[in-house]
Order: structure tokens, then C-alpha cells, then sequence
């Protein structure tokens, strides 16, 4: 079973979902990138992601 959770980083929210089979949290890389970066738009995040 998988648990679908709404994490905070720099005060931005990061979509994770945990995966009993490995035991371990898997994190939206666009979302993690937009905190990163404090990127208020999700489109200019997606497209650093797909760039790098």
C-alpha cells in the first residue's frame, strides 16, 4: 500500500508517496526543484528539470 502525502520544504509544498516495498519516501523532482530554486511557477520548474 502507498501513502500519498503533501511534504514542506522552504515553505513550498513537495508531493511525496511512500513505498512500503522499499520502505522509503519518493519525492515529485519538479516540485523539490521549484523549492529549491523558490520558483513560484510550476511550468518554469518543470522545464529546468527536463533541461539539466
Amino acid at each position: 500500500m502507498s501513502k500519498k502525502s503533501i511534504r514542506f520544504f522552504n515553505d513550498r509544498e513537495v508531493r511525496a508517496v511512500w513505498d512500503d516495498e522499499n520502505n522509503c519516501w519518493w519525492f515529485s523532482a519538479t516540485d523539490v526543484v521549484r523549492a529549491i530554486n523558490d520558483e513560484p511557477n510550476y511550468t518554469k520548474a518543470d522545464n529546468y528539470y527536463q533541461h539539466c
